[in-house]
């Protein structure tokens, strides 16, 4: 059986304390004054957090400061978004930052209230039109969706699936909907991925989520169960529970999907459950959600990836934020999500860059956006852009040369002229590839030591394609 690691001692916590966004994830454990005596045996015991979970605007008016009119306008959502907030996970908030990215995920707004656009929807990704059995989303055919409990840890402000989380009880025993929904798994061999959700799965009764492991596990065809938790985000103390984590590694197809947006609920704890788990067997990836206000600058996107990988949890998608009724505050434009993505690919290492995604509506499922890396081509090759801005000939099949030498330049120069690359100016590496040569003379420099007469430095690096036995253009030049 899985033994539970010693909790770290916590260094002092309170007003005085480190702020953890100071701090290179995994960030300081926290705690905010109104818990500032709990034992932490009690703090430890996920079974305490939840008894103790913030659950009212009553409760959340004597913890953070608001104006009487946020009052009123959150007292009015609270009958139409359930409302829940670990202690553990309300101390990561600082509590003088009305803007605070964790506030701004697990705290009531006014602006929930408002949908200025008139696109938010109750279903956005028109999940239920893809259900042939209550519960179950058959989209992708390999694939199947299962909503196993509307409950969840601490309910997100943005959440896709809000009109599941308002449904309330009768979700403790195996139920007819839940037979049915692994009935239709074990009858369509087709299937062979499915994602266990909710709400998160994570707070199922153990009697419960053993029934679905158990009878997923012994069904020959699939070969990946996905459990679809932000437990390890919100609550990591159910996870220090070894038992839950041998129940989990017992199915041994079980994947981990969870579900960190910000650098600073890289704490500790989580990194503690991420290893116990990655321990266990099981891999980890994690969606994050690109979100207004929270993460939607690349300083916080980078720190919230190098910190996943530093606990060896997989990025695996950037999310654009779906139109859900409450949720319009959140959305930022595409183009910001393409932005932070060109800050990514070239900046940091490949196995940290998610796949940016959007939803698509009317069920379209994921569709991947990128900034655009392919910048022209004609019959022998295409012009790729990298991350430095560089332009590059690429000849994408070995064949000969059919386009005729034209006197043009720029792009149009390195399709049908001698050209190979254009390379910015300034561009740093070239910079280093000239102080290498300073010192060792016989070091090539390859483009970039020739500055081109249309402002990039063009000099080519590779022979060219060749054109009844001369090349395409002038003789290239390889040194």
């Amino acid at each position: 059986m899985f033994e539970p690691e010693p909790r770290p001692l916590a260094p002092a916590t309170g007003p005085d304390s480190p702020r953890a966004e100071d701090d290179e994830p995994p960030s300081s454990p926290r705690r905010h004054p109104a818990w500032r005596d709990v034992p932490d045996h009690l703090w430890d015991d996920w079974r305490w957090q939840t008894q103790n979970s913030v659950r009212s605007v009553r409760q959340l008016r004597h913890l953070l400061a608001f104006s009487p009119a946020e009052l009123e306008a959150i007292g009015r959502l609270e009958g139409e978004y359930k409302l829940a907030i670990p202690p553990y996970y309300f101390s990561l908030i600082d509590p003088d930052d009305p803007d605070d990215p964790i506030r701004l995920q697990s705290v009531p707004s006014p602006l929930e209230a408002e949908n200025p656009s008139g696109y938010e929807l109750e279903d956005p990704l028109e999940e239920e039109k893809d259900s042939p059995v209550p519960g179950l989303t058959h989209r992708y055919l390999d694939r199947a969706l299962l909503i196993t409990t509307p409950n969840c840890s601490m309910y997100c402000r943005y959440c896709t699936r809000k009109r599941a989380t308002l449904t309330r009880g009768g979700w403790e025993g195996v139920s007819a909907d839940d037979e049915r929904m692994i009935g239709y798994v074990r009858s369509h061999p087709e299937i062979r991925d499915v994602i266990v959700s909710g709400g998160d799965p994570l707070t199922l009764p153990v009697g419960k989520l053993r029934y679905y492991l158990e009878n997923l596990k012994a069904i020959p065809h699939v070969d990946v169960i996905r459990i679809g938790t932000r437990v390890p985000v919100t609550l990591p103390q159910r996870l220090f529970d070894g038992e839950l984590i041998d129940l989990l590694a017992s199915a041994e197809k079980v994947y981990i999907q969870t579900h960190f947006n910000h650098p600073r609920e890289l704490t500790p704890e989580a990194a503690r459950v991420c290893k116990a788990l990655l321990r266990a067997g099981m891999p980890i990836n994690n969606h994050a959600v690109l979100l207004k206000g929270v993460n939607d600058n690349l300083e916080t996107i980078r720190d919230l990836l190098r910190g996943l990988l530093r606990m060896k949890v997989r990025p695996y998608y950037l999310f654009h934020c779906d139109p859900v009724i409450g949720a319009g505050h959140f959305r930022t434009s595409v183009w910001k999500g393409l932005e932070i993505m060109e800050g990514l690919r070239g900046h940091m290492s490949g196995i940290g860059i998610p796949t940016y995604v959007v939803d698509g509506p009317h069920g379209a499922g994921k569709i991947p956006l990128m900034p655009n890396y392919l910048v022209s081509m004609s019959d022998d090759a295409v012009v790729l852009r990298n991350y430095e801005g560089m332009l590059i000939r690429y000849q994408a099949e070995d064949k000969p040369a059919t386009c005729t030498p034209t006197r043009t330049r720029g792009v149009s120069g390195l399709l049908q002229g001698d050209k190979t690359a254009l390379v910015p100016e300034g561009n740093e590496r070239m910079a280093r590839r000239r102080k290498l040569q300073v010192l060792d003379p016989g070091y090539e420099v390859g483009c970039g030591d020739h500055a081109a007469e249309d402002g990039g430095s063009l000099r080519p690096i590779l022979p060219l394609p060749m054109v009844n036995g001369h090349t395409n253009g002038h003789a290239a030049s390889n040194g």
